[in-house]
């Protein structure tokens, strides 16, 4: 059975049928599914029932596999897996779901903000891949903006004042607007704000976008408070609902999305019911601007 892809919204998002992820891909179906990325931005994969393994091994058909070391604040010791993936559940080492004031989790709650993944890289990340082994009852629906149809759709003017622009980003912004600031010392070393085009041209088919993120917390050549400003304006137009699409779990769904045309949010959920999703994140491989200056 051939691959087909169908589109779900106005601007983005391709459902994908006649594909088993837990078998390898052919090099033509590999180069079917990127192609449907670039296009689509977001693929939706429904009744795909794999283990980490054959995650891993889907992701890893479209670059290198990103490690998960600097993007969370869980000792190593406490990681809940060992395959290679992104915990993004809400679960301990001890699979239940983890207490209101585990650090950890109140880390966590900053994905329910609107951020690109791995923005507060030097190189962020290309792909994400996310794996719905458990689904939590009420809420935690994600939801993707098109940061290419926002672009589009401003106009010349905030175009040209933007074009240039480079923000610094930085966990310790997006987790600091939700109330937490205690970090380590080494924690503060991994977190140092990178710096990060605000328009960014995709490589293969030169579309521009808008690159914002929570993780956004200032813009250079502006004041702190001038920046937020123009970094939040920018952010509820890209979040319009004409730009965004609600996806609502099912049991074993697997959601990939381009981090460098996207941006997402998980909504808010019953944190006292497990939620097991799990991430591969395929690695970046250029900065969007030397970093130099941001070190």
């Amino acid at each position: 059975m051939a691959i087909a892809i169908q589109q779900l919204s106005k601007h983005f998002v391709g459902e994908v049928s006649g594909l088993d992820l837990r078998t390898p891909l052919t090099r033509e179906q590999a180069a079917d599914i990127e192609a449907g990325m670039d296009k689509y931005a977001v693929l939706v994969f429904h009744d795909q029932d794999i283990n980490d393994e054959q995650q891993l091994a889907f992701a890893l058909n479209f670059g290198e596999r990103e490690p998960a070391r600097g993007g969370n604040v869980t000792r190593k010791d406490d990681y809940r897996l060992s395959s290679g993936l992104n915990d993004v559940s809400n679960l301990g080492k001890d699979g239940r779901p983890l207490p209101k004031d585990h650090r950890t989790h109140l880390f966590n709650l900053g994905n329910c903000l609107w951020h690109s993944d791995s923005s507060f890289r030097p190189i962020p990340a290309k792909f994400s891949l996310l794996s719905a082994r458990v689904v939590n009852p009420k809420g935690g629906n994600t939801e993707f903006a098109d940061m290419r149809a926002a672009y589009d759709a401003l106009d010349d003017e905030t175009r040209a004042e933007i074009e240039d622009l480079i923000c610094e980003h930085s966990l310790m912004y997006s987790r600091g607007s939700l109330g937490f600031l205690d970090y380590s010392d080494e924690e503060k070393e991994l977190f140092k704000p990178v710096a990060q085009r605000l328009v960014r041209t995709h490589p293969v088919h030169g579309r521009k976008s808008l690159y914002l993120s929570s993780h956004a917390g200032l813009v250079r050549g502006m004041s702190v408070p001038e920046g937020r400003l123009l970094l939040r304006d920018l952010t509820e137009h890209a979040t319009q609902p004409e730009f965004v699409y609600v996806h609502k779990w099912k049991l074993h769904d697997l959601v990939m999305w381009d981090n460098r045309q996207t941006m997402h949010r998980v909504r808010r959920y019953d944190q006292s019911q497990p939620r097991d999703m799990r991430r591969a994140t395929v690695a970046g491989t250029q900065p969007t601007v030397a970093q130099q200056a941001a070190e």
